[in-house]
């Protein structure tokens, strides 16, 4: 008698040290708003510059995220995390610097943002999803993101204390030591044991990029992904500095943002389960529109400690929620083989909506004297986005044109 071999057999290495690349790499981006005003106010800065270097950054990340990923499924990602991972490291201190607003731009924009689009879940994804089960992979997902879902939850409390103890500058040096810890996990993350693609699956660059173009539901899906984006910057980056406006302190900003990370942990594992067992466009329709109740429920009551935690706890359940479900309909339709590279296009169209969110939230603050308008805008982004999901469906190509 033979023993089936398990679903997850050699894949466990690469799960847990992906898990810990995401823990790392989303924990400490999920902290920078903690940085908006201590680094506005102590250099004279309006809250337009640092607002800017937040949205290059989500820019810059979107923007080179098809080609990392496009290395990464042709070399592997074990050199794409590593590069990624000095690149982070390497912005982190040049913020730290302050050698003037370009410097810092450089820094936080370009030098992390290149660090973030190797070291973050297009990367991961693609590298876990080539060595699970099909039938495994949103589950592998759902597990990967929520530790890095922890990452958000702890990082948090702990920059808090850097930037208390150290001050702001020797918090950002102390993360980019941080940062560098993800250069050994990278060789934890090897190539898959054997080709999974199927004949359908096994075409070429070029090909697989005009599949994915001539395909409504890849552009639906990703003008989807532009509200999630906008969302979850502009909340990140804006609302400490929200909450300092309307009297709360920094200690209910921290634990506003790290209940989104706690809760979220939750939230992508089960997003994850189910996108395994219902309709993936359907579960994306509904967090988007459970995202626009909770931050219309938000604005609307008065502002005070007990609605920010509610308001922290309720996003927390569809914060990163979006990211298995949208990653595993692309692996659905397209395969696994480019998974990296089409997944980072999709995650293009969410990065023009996290710059959006990052410069237009401190652009209209600056212009306006409040974020008023800016959550009026996420809460529309929201509702169009949950329209766009429904119709698509997860037919594979080969079912697509069976059915032509």
């Amino acid at each position: 008698m033979t023993t089936q071999p398990s679903k997850w057999h050699g894949a466990g290495v690469a799960l847990i040290c992906g898990s810990l690349i995401l823990l790392i790499s989303l924990g400490v981006r999920h902290a920078f708003g903690l940085f908006l005003q201590p680094v506005s106010m102590d250099q004279g800065w309006g809250r337009e510059t640092f607002a800017f270097a937040i949205a290059l950054q989500n820019l810059v990340w979107g923007a080179s995220q098809p080609f990392t990923g496009m290395v990464a499924d042709r070399y592997g990602a074990k050199l794409v995390v590593a590069i990624g991972a000095v690149l982070y490291g390497l912005g982190l201190w040049m913020m730290s610097i302050v050698a003037g607003e370009l410097m810092f731009i450089l820094g936080a924009g370009v030098m992390i943002g290149l660090g973030l689009s190797g070291t973050t879940f297009p990367v991961i994804f693609g590298a876990i999803s080539r060595l699970v089960a099909p039938e495994q992979r949103s589950l592998a997902m759902g597990i990967t993101m929520s530790v890095g879902s922890f990452g958000q939850f702890a990082m948090l409390p702990l920059s808090l204390s850097l930037i208390v103890g150290l001050n702001w500058q020797g918090a950002l040096i102390a993360m980019s030591v941080l940062a560098l810890a993800m250069l050994p996990l990278a060789f934890g993350i090897r190539s898959e044991a054997a080709p999974v693609a199927n004949a359908q699956e096994d075409v070429s660059f070029g090909q697989a990029l005009r599949d994915a173009f001539g395909e409504r539901d890849f552009w639906l899906l990703s003008l989807g992904f532009f509200a999630c984006g906008f969302q979850v910057v502009f909340i990140a980056v804006h609302l400490p500095a929200f909450l300092a406006d309307e009297g709360l302190g920094n200690g209910v900003a921290t634990m506003v943002l790290a209940l989104i990370g706690l809760v979220n942990i939750a939230g992508t594992y089960y997003a994850g389960l189910w996108g395994g067992q219902h309709r993936k466009p359907m579960l994306l329709s509904w967090i988007y529109i459970g995202r626009a109740l909770a931050i219309a429920s938000f604005v609307l009551l008065p502002v005070s400690a007990p609605t920010a935690y509610v308001f922290g706890a309720m996003m927390g359940l569809f914060w990163l929620s979006t990211v298995p479900l949208t990653n595993g309909t692309v692996a659905a339709v397209f395969g696994v083989k480019h998974l990296s590279m089409l997944g980072g296009i999709v995650f293009f169209a969410h990065q023009l909506g996290s710059f959006a969110g990052g410069w237009l939230g401190g652009w209209l603050y600056d212009r306006t004297g409040n974020y008023d308008m800016a959550w009026g805008v996420a809460i529309a982004l929201s509702l169009f986005a949950a329209v766009l999901n429904w119709p698509i469906t997860e037919r594979s190509l080969a079912e697509r044109r069976l059915a032509a």
